[in-house]
């Protein structure tokens, strides 16, 4: 059976995964230090600890919904140790990138804004819609709690490279993350993320289409955090045992957008 361990199990996607990790044995938990959790038991004779490098050895495969530090120091201690990983921490800088392509080279690691089914469809969908429609105008909007840290949301960003994949566009020379003031016309081309926080919204996501008196929108909406995890315990069991290499959701699932 998968030996799995869990990072930030504390937090509201490291509870997520630990109820969602039906069978997989939780062998590890490691939690920042002044975690509220430390120390708490997350499953039989497994407590929350500091120890990274002890629990990673006794794992085959971690995951990893942190922070990007956490995210970063996480993926240097599992480099040496070759371990498996399934990370869906967003906001991610280019020396976290770095230390992720680091573990790729010598171990498979499932790397996704997103681990809902849903969305990885919608991801899908709304490349192929891209292709489709290459005048008309594309925004993404998305919406999250009020306690979200980053933005836009990593789905979000991956919902608007999709659509640039999808017109064979490069997405930072099309982007608009912001409008504010005397912006003038809109560009021909230009991909628009928007983003909006309050309350408990667990996550929203809506790309739309824009045409002449018609418009087209693709949505995915999230009512509970346990999509995301049983997406991620998916990943987990799948990736154990594949070459070294960054893989995504659509691997996963064997979709072929």
């Amino acid at each position: 059976m998968t030996r799995l361990c869990v990072l930030g199990p504390s937090g509201r996607m490291g509870r997520a995964v630990i109820e969602a990790a039906k069978g997989l044995t939780i062998t590890g938990a490691v939690d920042r230090g002044d975690a509220d959790g430390l120390g708490r038991e997350v499953a039989p004779g497994v407590r929350a600890t500091t120890d990274i490098g002890t629990a990673l050895d006794a794992c085959d495969v971690y995951i990893d919904f942190t922070t990007p530090a956490s995210t970063r120091g996480a993926a240097i201690a599992a480099t040496p140790r070759r371990r498996a990983a399934v990370i869906g921490t967003t906001g991610l800088s280019a020396g976290d990138d770095e230390a992720i392509a680091a573990l790729t080279q010598v171990a498979p690691v499932v790397v996704a804004a997103n681990y809902s089914v849903g969305v990885n469809l919608l991801l899908g969908l709304v490349k192929q819609a891209a292709r489709a429609l290459p005048d008309w105008d594309a925004e993404v909007v998305e919406t999250h709690h009020k306690m979200k840290r980053d933005a836009p949301s990593g789905t979000a960003l991956a919902i608007a490279r999709s659509i640039a994949a999808g017109r064979g566009a490069d997405y930072d020379a099309v982007k608009r993350h912001t409008r504010d003031g005397d912006i003038g016309p809109r560009p021909a081309g230009e991909i628009g993320v928007s983003t909006v926080r309050g309350g408990d919204v667990v996550g929203e996501h809506v790309a739309y289409f824009f045409g002449a008196a018609e418009r087209i929108e693709i949505a995915h909406r999230a009512t509970s955090r346990a999509i995301f995890a049983a997406g991620a315990v998916r990943a987990a069991a799948w990736v154990v045992g594949k070459p070294p290499g960054r893989y995504d959701m659509l691997d996963v699932l064997g979709f072929t957008p």
